[in-house]
């Protein structure tokens, strides 16, 4: 494709709303171009980029058995209230009413859809196991759209959904797709890791998200060091080890300390000269409008998600300064667990402290010698904090937690029945009894891909796309157009890498070599030739690679078989 016929309009300054590498990279390369809030158009480049990371994924997902459909994106709200979501999706859902005044949504995923239409079709057990995907535009309404593709409203996804039998099918199945994403990542040329999940809005018992690592990953991901457990510190599965028992020796008697206007974990510690895990805070929550209260030690913070989860609620928010003074009958920053006449949840760490410090809900006052089941009764000791750095593995034997960044590019998740049950979504069966269907949802944001391998791949001056999605993998420059040979050269090495079925993007603008170079390097094309008249005369072009400084001269015969040669190397092995 020639560049003077072609789309291209790249710029020297990022835009101002631009806030990440891939954000500011692809509005600068020419890729896409904002519509609206987290609403985008893609341009040429940006649309082929798609293009190449969903051919990878309809190979792989066709070699694991998958059928492609193609599911409306407008759903009817019956279908969200037979399955219960209508109510607890949130603001997020993007719901409207036709000319009849019947409520619909644009579809964030397609769950409902997808039962809805299995089980008008399939009813018995000789029809299962089906998977069925596709690749399509969803709409989540972000309340604040950010980062360009890393967290639009309007994404593309590939959204798969898998009908069984039995659990045992529908966990063979899941391990099927889990390989699938290994594939379908490996192939894209990324960094990643797989990572126990939390469900979150999709719902069901197991799930695993596909991490690319990179510094600026919004989420914060703990790895053991020994064997392959990995996590999401903000989630629930990021779990953390019990500690060890308190020794048996009695703790002196409760002790109340004046401690005047010592409110933070800094201020009380540095006034009684004692460490931040001798403290404890004391969390006061309100699950579903009624008020809890967490115990975490001071040095530690609260994992919302694993609250959650134990408590069962709907919602769950710290409360407010007013329903903390209503609770505990002090102000801010003077909680403690006795005497305080709410459930009280410790985490296993609170439960193994011999004693401790915390508030004594009174103003300006707190407790000394504290002991947990001695001086106040916790309705649950279990594991309520965040994962931390340097945390024991809880799967393995000597482990400890490493830190990685990364963004979620894809999710595979175990459903059971969340949606077949309340959905009548049931097969006969060998007995002939009709049966739920257990199945597995598997996701990948197609367009999150192409920001992720960005923030992954990228330098001052541009984009470094990994060989499999990339554009084009050949940037040919001819640096002097008006000069019959060199344009000669060029137009025979554009053919022939063309034959060779190798994508070449050739920049034959009557611009100034600088001007093309630097867009070149920007729109990062993972190979550059240049041809120039000093070399025509030597019969060389320069080779470069976009992730190396190092230019080399290669005969003009050679440079179509040592760049095919090298991207299909990198076609082949994923990362290059």
């Amino acid at each position: 494709m020639r560049i003077s016929k072609t789309l291209i309009p790249t710029l020297k300054e990022a835009p101002a709303e631009a806030e990440v590498p891939s954000h500011i990279l692809m509005v600068r390369g020419g890729y896409l171009r904002k519509l609206a809030a987290g609403i985008y158009s893609f341009l040429p480049l940006g649309w082929r980029v798609v293009q190449k990371i969903s051919r990878i994924i309809r190979e792989e997902m066709n070699r694991a058995g998958a059928q492609e459909v193609f599911l409306p994106a407008v759903i009817p709200a019956e279908l969200w209230q037979e399955s219960g979501r209508w109510d607890h999706y949130g603001d997020q859902l993007l719901r409207f009413k036709d000319r009849k005044g019947a409520d619909f949504v644009i579809g964030p995923t397609h769950e409902e859809v997808i039962v809805d239409l299995v089980r008008h079709d399939v009813r018995s057990y000789r029809q299962l196991p089906l998977t069925l995907f596709q690749i399509q535009t969803k709409f989540r309404d972000e309340l604040r759209a950010r980062a360009g593709l890393m967290r639009g409203r309007e994404f593309i996804m590939k959204d798969a959904y898998s009908f069984h039998t039995s659990e045992e099918d529908a966990l063979r199945e899941y391990k099927i797709m889990y390989d699938a994403y290994t594939r379908i990542f490996t192939r894209c040329g990324l960094a990643f890791r797989a990572v126990e999940a939390d469900t979150g809005a999709i719902g069901g018992s197991q799930s695993h998200e596909f991490q690319v690592l990179t510094e600026t990953g919004e989420d914060a991901i703990l790895a053991c060091d020994k064997c392959d457990y990995a996590a999401n510190v903000e989630e629930a599965k990021a779990r953390s080890v019990a500690s060890a028992p308190a020794a048996a020796t009695p703790a002196p008697a409760v002790e109340k300390v004046a401690t005047p206007g010592k409110r933070t974990i800094e201020e009380v510690t540095a006034f009684l000269g004692c460490q931040p895990q001798d403290l404890v805070k004391t969390l006061i929550y309100l699950a579903d409008g009624k008020p809890v209260a967490v115990l975490v030690r001071g040095d530690r913070s609260a994992n919302d998600v694993k609250v959650k989860r134990v408590l069962g609620c709907t919602e769950l928010v710290l409360a407010a300064d007013k329903a903390v003074e209503e609770v505990t009958a002090a102000p801010v920053g003077f909680a403690g667990p006795v005497g305080l006449r709410i459930p009280i949840y410790c985490d296993h760490e609170v439960c193994a402290l011999p004693s401790f410090v915390c508030g004594a809900n009174a103003a300006d006052l707190h407790l000394r010698n504290v002991v947990s089941k001695r001086d106040f009764a916790p309705t649950q000791c279990g594991d309520f904090r965040q994962a931390a750095l340097g945390d024991a593995c809880p799967r393995c034997d000597g482990g400890h937690f490493i830190g990685y960044r990364g963004i979620e590019v894809g999710q595979v998740f175990f459903l059971g029945t969340k949606y077949s049950a309340p959905m009548k979504c049931n097969f006969l069966d060998t007995d002939g009894k009709e049966k739920p269907m257990v199945m597995g949802c598997y996701g990948i944001g197609v367009t999150r891909i192409a920001a992720a391998a960005i923030e992954q791949n990228h330098d001052a001056d541009g984009i470094i796309w990994p060989v499999p999605i990339a554009p084009f993998e050949v940037s040919l420059l001819s640096l002097q157009v008006s000069d019959p040979q060199v344009t000669a050269v060029a137009e025979r090495l554009h053919d022939e890498l063309q034959k060779a079925g190798i994508d070449v993007l050739y920049d034959d603008r009557d611009e100034r070599p600088g001007v093309k170079f630097k867009d070149a390097d920007l729109i990062g094309m993972p190979y550059r030739i240049t041809v120039g008249k000093k070399g025509v005369a030597e019969g060389v072009v320069e080779l470069k690679a976009r992730r190396s400084p190092e230019v080399v001269k290669v005969k003009i015969e050679d440079v179509v078989r040592v760049v095919a040669e090298k991207v299909e190397r990198e076609r082949a092995g994923g990362l290059a």
